[in-house]
């Protein structure tokens, strides 16, 4: 398959005329990369289950992992849910369009082989003008996961799509780096209680101004259980990882740079490339290894924006082995670790 690439002028004021063909695919069961807000998004009918089933091979991803509905409008999340509780209606007015998807009781309309076998069905509406307006050219709810083979670090251009979507589907839209860079926040809302089950720029402290309550699910807490079913994308299996084993490094920064050249200096002993995944603020005290900067400590929209392109960039670097610092698990750096954590397999160092 020959793949294209189409470039965007504009792509908080885009003309329909540049996405008219990326729709006419979409709507006649082809697949499509896109931009959004969060990172890039690789689109198929979502009401078509053998376009949704074509999305799980182009990515090599699991079956079992659900994909999540994209919508343009409130409008078109009716007819894909047996009902709208009001907590998801709620949140649903509190944030959309944004970075946070939904989960609710799906509809007959929406095939199994969208929702990864589940009876539930997530659902977002992105804040990205051009991917509203593609889905609305488009007439049909777009399912689109992360643009990556899976396991890979996530898009946040239309380059990193490009390295792995290529000869894989018809077409790229290029609208040029994304804005925030992880993906959304997903909070389950079709029982009683909201349940976190992945952290992202809408952060808990945000969920619970309109939520008073936010359970957190357990495959939150530690490396998930293989046996689990997933219900929201990234839950059971490994995510976002680049192709060097990476580790972090945890504990007061004098601490973890002094654990981090410690541990770099025996692996170039021993003859391998070594990246170093670190801040602003200690970019200076690391004398050796291959160093990429995700930002400073203090922007954590920064970091999040930067994490995904610095872990192609080591893959680029063809480097051996990773090591990286760690950042504290509050507000957007949840949703940094929770990424962070996956891409290293859960290994990680406490620095004494």
């Amino acid at each position: 398959m020959k793949t294209r690439m189409m470039q965007i002028i504009d792509s908080e004021n885009v003309r329909d005329e540049e996405l008219r063909e990326a729709a006419r695919i979409l709507r006649t069961g082809g697949l499509v990369a896109f931009p959004t807000e969060t990172v890039y998004g690789l689109g198929a009918n979502a009401l078509d289950e053998k376009a949704s089933g074509k999305i799980y091979a182009a990515k090599g991803r699991p079956s079992d992992n659900p994909l999540i509905a994209h919508i343009s409008a409130i409008e078109e999340l009716k007819p894909l849910v047996k009902e709208i509780p009001e907590m998801g209606r709620r949140l649903a007015e509190a944030f959309w369009p944004g970075p946070l998807t939904l989960i609710f009781p799906k509809s007959e309309r929406v095939p199994y082989g969208t929702t990864g076998g589940l009876d539930t069905v997530a659902v977002r509406m992105p804040g990205m003008a051009v991917a509203r307006r593609l889905i609305a050219l488009a007439g049909v709810p777009v399912a689109a996961p992360s643009a990556n083979l899976s396991g890979r670090p996530s898009p946040t251009t239309a380059q990193h799509v490009w390295q792995d979507m290529q000869g894989r589907i018809e077409l790229i839209l290029d609208g040029g780096p994304v804005g925030i860079g992880v993906e959304s926040t997903i909070v389950d809302v079709s029982g009683k209680i909201p349940t976190l089950l992945r952290p992202g720029a809408i952060t808990i402290e945000m969920l619970e101004k309109v939520a008073s309550t936010v359970a957190i699910d357990p495959a939150l807490m530690g490396k998930p259980d293989s046996m689990i079913r997933p219900k929201a994308p990234g839950m059971k299996y490994r995510h976002y990882a680049p192709k060097a084993e990476m580790t972090l490094v945890e504990g007061k920064t004098e601490a973890v740079v002094r654990e981090i050249r410690q541990l770099v200096d025996e692996q170039m002993m021993a003859g391998h490339r070594v990246g170093i995944l670190c801040t602003e603020e200690t970019r200076e005290q690391y004398p050796r290894g291959i160093l990429r900067c995700v930002g400073a400590r203090s922007d954590e929209e920064m970091i999040a924006h930067n994490l995904f392109a610095v872990l192609r960039e080591f893959d680029d670097l063809q480097v051996d082995c990773i090591y990286s610092e760690s950042f504290p698990q509050n507000h957007l750096g949840y949703a940094i670790m929770n990424r962070m954590q996956k891409a290293a397999g859960y290994r990680m160092i406490h620095a004494k």
